[in-house]
């Protein structure tokens, strides 16, 4: 089981700046993905950046340029960074990390909004 637990969203106005933290607890162990994910009500969740086992990060095209994901060495805290936000980047953020046994976990979620 792996628990996680977000903060740092709020409220911004376009191209203002946020940073989004995950704090991982529980066993780490078999962890193949870490990522963050964003939804609006009624839209079905989407990847926004996503750290695949070892490699180097992925980046959805909306946000490629303007956010930075990241962990610490022992995975245990992961990092959203968000620049020049817009407007449609308005949602709520879930961190999620994906175990060699095909497990899933969710974090309960952090609202950002972005409004003038």
């Amino acid at each position: 089981q792996v628990q996680l637990v977000e903060s740092g969203g709020g409220s911004v106005q376009p191209g203002g700046s946020l940073r989004l933290s995950c704090v991982l607890s529980g066993s780490m162990a078999g962890i193949t993905s870490m990522g963050w994910y964003r939804q609006a009500p009624g839209n079905e969740r989407e990847w926004v950046a996503v750290i695949p086992g070892d490699y180097g990060p992925v980046y959805a095209d909306s946000v490629k340029g303007r956010f930075t994901i990241s962990r610490d060495r022992t995975k245990t805290t992961m990092l959203l960074q968000m620049h020049s936000l817009k407007p449609e980047d308005t949602d709520v953020y879930y961190c999620n990390v994906q175990k060699r046994d095909q497990s899933d976990y969710w974090g309960q979620g952090t609202q950002v909004t972005v409004s003038s």
